[in-house]
């Protein structure tokens, strides 16, 4: 990886813990609607909304939020009070206003890479949301790029490298998402780093076994000042 000009970080469990969050509330979300049905059928009934709303809403805590109240109608029909949708909003609410819980190395390696690559924090999610953790964590002067993208497919990536001007070759991904993170850019020629987190979003999830000179599999993001020294 000697010919690293620029690297990418995601944030949400990468930088900083996420789904965590979003694993707790939906228990909350299940616990509202126990006496409808059994939790595993609500947990089901809104990944499917969920799904089915990606195109429309797109990721993050809003779009979560506007999916639950979804799955809440569909299930509690006319019994569906305004009460319960009162307390699914209250849901959302907390959740955006969590604290930054920061992953462990995260500054270190941020702090070792800033002035010898341009740096770029490149993740899904809302706007807003995502501006205001990176505010709130502190590293955004780390980074001389911000990406908030609408998604992480092989073309969106291919947008972020013409508005960093760099080439395939010369960027890495670093991330905890195999689909998200490191298939696409694989796909590009270039590098990536997969960073496994204890929790992963259904949706994010994939089998498979990567056989790419260009990936490499970490234990923790301190791993990455290990393999770009390893040239």
């Amino acid at each position: 990886m000697k010919n690293i000009k620029v690297i990418a970080f995601d944030a949400d469990d990468t930088l900083w813990v996420n789904e965590v969050y979003y694993q707790e509330t939906e228990k909350k979300f299940c616990d509202l609607l126990a006496d409808f049905m059994p939790q595993h059928y609500i947990s089901q009934e809104l990944f499917r909304t969920e799904m089915k709303n990606l195109e429309l809403y797109g990721y993050g805590v809003k779009s979560f939020v506007l999916s639950m109240i979804e799955t809440l109608i569909a299930i509690a029909g006319s019994t569906a009070s305004n009460s319960l949708v009162s307390k699914v909003i209250e849901l959302g609410k907390e959740m955006l206003e969590k604290p930054i819980e920061m992953l462990e190395g995260v500054e270190e390696v941020l702090k070792n890479l800033n002035g010898k690559y341009l740096l770029v924090m490149a993740t899904k999610g809302d706007l807003l949301d995502q501006e205001r953790k990176l505010v709130k964590s502190g590293l955004e002067k780390y980074f001389h790029h911000i990406e908030i993208m609408s998604d992480k497919k092989t073309s969106d990536y291919t947008k972020m490298l013409k508005r960093v001007d760099c080439e395939p070759e010369n960027f890495l991904m670093v991330g905890n998402s195999i689909k998200s993170d490191i298939l696409p850019v694989l796909e590009l020629g270039a590098y990536g780093i997969h960073i496994p987190f204890h929790t992963t979003w259904e949706f994010e999830r994939v089998e498979i076994k990567i056989e790419n000179p260009n990936f490499l599999e970490a234990n923790n993001i301190t791993d990455v000042l290990r393999f770009l020294e390893m040239d």
